[in-house]
Order: C-alpha cells, then sequence, then structure tokens
C-alpha cells in the first residue's frame, strides 16, 4: 500500500496528495495507491510503451441473445483479441500463442487468469512479460501490431 498519514489515510504515491481519491488501482494489487488524476497519467504512459491503445469490447446486453462476433483487426482483417490490462488500459492481442523465441521481446504478453471462486475464467488480464525473460520454447501471446499486415488496395 501507499504511505500513510494520520493513520488510515493514503497518500499518493506520486504527489503526494492525501484524501479520498487515493486508493489502489488496477485490475490486480500494485500495492501502490494513488490519485485519480496521477493514475490516470501513469497508466497512459504505460499503455502508449506497451502499445495497449485499443479500445474496449461493448458490453454486451444481458437479454441480447445474438451471436458477438469476434473482433477483427480494421487494418488487416484478422481476428483479435482484445483484453484488459493490470492497469485498466486495453490491449489487441493475436489469438494464438507463440514460443517466446519468435516474439521480441516489446510484443510478449501473458494472459492471468484473477482469483475467483469459480473454475470457469471469468476475468483475464493481459500482463506484459518483463524483467525475468521467458525460456525460448515457453509459450507467450503476441501483440497483434506484431502480426499486423495491412491489407493494401489493389494496385
Amino acid at each position: 500500500m501507499g504511505a500513510t498519514r494520520d493513520g488510515d489515510q493514503s497518500v499518493c504515491l506520486r504527489c503526494g496528495e492525501a484524501g479520498g481519491s487515493v486508493r489502489e488501482r488496477g485490475r490486480i494489487s500494485l500495492m501502490a495507491s494513488y490519485c485519480q488524476r496521477c493514475w490516470d497519467t501513469l497508466a497512459n504512459e504505460m499503455a502508449e510503451a506497451d502499445g495497449a491503445t485499443a479500445t474496449p469490447s461493448p458490453e454486451p446486453d444481458p437479454d441480447d441473445v445474438t451471436w458477438i462476433e469476434p473482433p477483427v483487426c480494421p487494418e488487416c482483417g484478422a481476428l483479435i483479441r482484445v483484453c484488459p490490462t493490470t492497469y485498466d488500459r486495453w490491449v489487441s492481442l493475436a489469438v494464438v500463442e507463440l514460443p517466446a523465441k519468435d516474439v521480441p521481446e516489446a510484443f510478449r504478453w501473458r494472459l492471468m487468469r484473477l482469483p475467483t471462486r469459480s473454475p470457469i475464467p471469468a476475468n483475464i488480464v493481459a500482463v506484459r512479460v518483463r524483467g525475468i525473460d521467458p525460456l525460448p520454447g515457453e509459450p507467450v501471446v503476441p501483440a497483434h501490431s506484431m502480426m499486423c499486415v495491412p491489407e493494401w488496395g489493389e494496385p
């Protein structure tokens, strides 16, 4: 958690603000507290560095029983997997896993299941592979931007 001041009041790790908007942020526990302004700045910086600039999928209407088509890339038309990141931004990933040796370091992601009581994976987040490099044969999910080849018009 973030530093505390006067008992249980959390303090933003970035700007030092104490108040009601300071809390733990993200989809997993980052063990850090930020105010909304600092969190937005930090998350946007991470998203830009990671290429996590996809728009979230719309929430389906619970009463609508029509088939939901899988998302496709507007550039190349390939199927993509749009996943939330640990820092509340969205990334377009390829739908296949590849060995880490075939994916450049900047494009390596893993899908992590959030802890729940259900055996059905309901909440999955994308986590960038950093710090410790995976073994060459370990599967990783590449960012779609690595595999995207835009369709060119007729010559």
